[in-house]
């Protein structure tokens, strides 16, 4: 028989088929356990192209932004200052998302609990509003002098998390998880706990993009079923959707077999996934198993939904091999009664936060653990709305600032102790030290063992990666 013309091998059928082949095989080697990410980690399969000193990373971030004037930099000036007049320059040359007119200075009130003392050996400043965290002030490097481009919530929460500020990028913890998968073959690399709901971004905040969804963030809930159609169905035994799901994948693996779609590939490995978690989450979420002293210190309720909760069981997550855990918690867009409802939120994490740090540390797991508090941007030092005393006080609330913020590390190779860079007397702008999101960024990969301008992935006809074409390592807070 004269074969047809095209069927006539050529180089192009060949390279094809034989990239299937590849892809065959890694999936073979997927399901017969092999391979804890057959379809990932390029870093680790390559070797890191530095020295890591952070394994994981739990990455904590504040939806809303709280005001980082009072907690964690503070401004004298600002608060003999409070009631005048916004200066000229600032109000000129400032974005602002909702003070349209020129508003008066706003400083941190002098009542005790407000009041900032330097804590520990380090003399980093702290807010008494945050009496846990103070007692671990040795262990934060905080950064007094993060700016970003944006000034509103969802795109200044994409620019912080996916390096852009627009949908379609992946975020932080997908390239995380891409660079280095997972040390636990029957739990994800990326997993997601909220509180609230992520506004603005929403899961987006925590979406692959353009890379295989297999690292997309997967997110527990501390209450019910911790992950959707994880329980069997009534009726239905593990033996029968075992054989639900070896049926299905075989249909998937002749559909990979004829198109080579990378996706149907992850999608097998996602029906693997589920099935093993089905006996490795409810062991994970059972925090009622943790011992009484735990409970005390976090502050944790088992059964309900709580921030408190979440970070137990972070840190049950990263005790178990999971590469990148994300925290998000709601409630910190305080445009006005920013001194009612910061007191509220900060009771609600700083507990639970500190114990984090001081358990992840007995444990011997914090110098490879890097502990993130973020934010999408900072507040103004201006009031939006009235100021004074009482009632009028009572209602002044912060604006977004994107100019200059504070957030802090822990563990993982970041300095400890550590207070980098400072703004103007009034808190404005940034006096020394700037450091961009780009470079923030840049500098958690650098402490997981990865040069950020290395790690990339082609899409659409050029090579993309977390920070652009921009970002430096910011080495003032290297350990």
């Amino acid at each position: 028989m004269i074969p047809s013309p095209l069927q006539t091998a050529t180089r192009r059928l060949f390279l094809q088929g034989t990239g299937y082949g590849f892809g065959a095989a890694a999936l073979s080697s997927l399901v017969r356990g092999e391979s804890v990410d057959a379809l990932a980690d390029p870093v680790t399969k390559l070797g890191l192209h530095h020295a890591a000193t952070a394994k994981r990373i739990i990455y904590i971030h504040l939806v809303g932004s709280p005001s980082h004037l009072d907690l964690f930099d503070y401004k004298p000036e600002l608060q003999k200052r409070n009631g005048q007049l916004c200066p000229d320059e600032f109000f000129d040359t400032t974005k602002l998302a909702f003070i349209r007119e020129q508003p008066n200075l706003l400083g941190t009130p002098r009542e005790d609990k407000f009041a900032f003392r330097k804590c520990g050996t380090s003399g980093i400043e702290l807010s008494n509003l945050l009496p846990h965290l103070q007692g671990v002030a040795d262990e934060l490097c905080l950064i007094k002098t993060l700016h970003t481009d944006q000034f509103n919530h969802a795109p200044s929460q994409m620019f912080l998390l996916t390096g852009f500020e627009r949908f379609g990028r992946p975020s932080i913890g997908s390239w995380v998880s891409y660079g280095l998968g997972s040390e636990n073959q029957n739990l994800p690399a990326f997993v997601v706990l909220i509180t609230g709901q992520v506004l603005g971004a929403g899961n987006s905040a925590f979406g692959s993009g353009f890379l295989p969804t297999i690292h997309q963030g997967i997110e527990f809930r501390s209450k019910g079923d911790p992950l959707l159609y994880l329980s069997n169905p009534k009726g239905v035994s593990g033996e029968e959707r075992k054989l639900v799901v070896d049926t299905v994948n075989d249909l998937n693996q002749a559909a990979l077999d004829d198109v080579g779609d990378p996706e149907i590939a992850t999608r097998i490995s996602q029906y693997e996934m589920a099935y093993r978690m089905q006996t490795s989450v409810p062991e994970l979420m059972d925090i009622a198993s943790e011992p009484k002293r735990i409970h005390e210190m976090y502050g944790t309720q088992p059964g309900k939904t709580s921030f408190a909760n979440n970070c137990l069981l972070a840190r049950r997550l990263v005790e178990r091999g999971v590469r990148f855990v994300q925290l998000f918690d709601q409630g910190w867009d305080h445009h006005g009664a920013v001194f009612d409802n910061l007191p509220n939120k900060t009771r609600q994490v700083d507990k639970p936060i500190a114990a984090l740090i001081k358990d992840l540390k007995e444990r011997g797991l914090l110098d490879e653990t890097l502990v993130i508090w973020s934010a999408e941007f900072g507040r103004t030092p201006m009031a939006q709305g009235t100021t004074g005393d009482g009632a009028k006080r009572s209602k002044a609330g912060r604006d977004h600032h994107k100019d200059a913020y504070s957030v802090w590390m822990a563990g993982g190779g970041s300095k400890a102790g550590h207070a980098h860079g400072a703004t103007d007397e009034l808190g404005y702008a940034i006096a020394r030290d700037p450091v961009h999101v780009h470079d923030f960024n840049a500098t958690i990969l650098h402490l997981l063992g990865i040069d950020h301008e290395r790690l990339t992935f082609r899409y659409q006809g050029r090579q993309f990666r977390l920070t652009d074409v921009h970002g430096k390592i910011v080495k003032g807070v290297l350990a």
